[in-house]
């Protein structure tokens, strides 16, 4: 068995990757449902369920690339899963706001607010890796 070298990232990308396949999967779903090919043919919940999957992909391969390079040079791994987890946190309250219809509008504000956070603190991180 190959030993796990780089444990954060790895569940980082396993987690976020859950996430994103589910938000495929429910516009792939709405798709089939309601007969809609391409775009959104006007359809409010589609629209929400394609921005939540763009926003994922627009936001979550940056994230995972700090963390996989934060952790291979050895950033302190309790401080590296804290951020890691308070990002997989905001995606899934972003997630969920998008993909479940009548979800209060504050778990998408909660959402980003501990994504960005998280991001904020990665790139301080690898600020810092970069001036020492």
């Amino acid at each position: 068995m190959i030993e796990n070298a780089l444990p954060v990232t790895n569940l980082s990308v396993f987690a976020n990757g859950l996430i994103y396949l589910i938000l495929t999967w429910r516009v792939i779903r709405l798709r089939r449902r309601d007969g809609i090919v391409l775009g959104d043919d006007g359809n409010r919940i589609m629209t929400k369920r394609i921005r939540g999957h763009a926003n994922a992909a627009e936001q979550i391969p940056l994230a995972l690339i700090l963390i996989a390079l934060l952790e291979f040079q050895g950033i302190d791994t309790e401080l590296l899963a804290g951020l890691a987890m308070l990002f997989t946190l905001g995606r899934a309250l972003h997630a969920a706001y998008f993909t479940i219809h009548g979800t209060h509008w504050r778990f998408r504000m909660w959402g980003m607010a501990a994504t960005l956070a998280a991001q904020a603190g990665l790139l301080l991180l690898m600020a810092y890796t970069l001036l020492s």
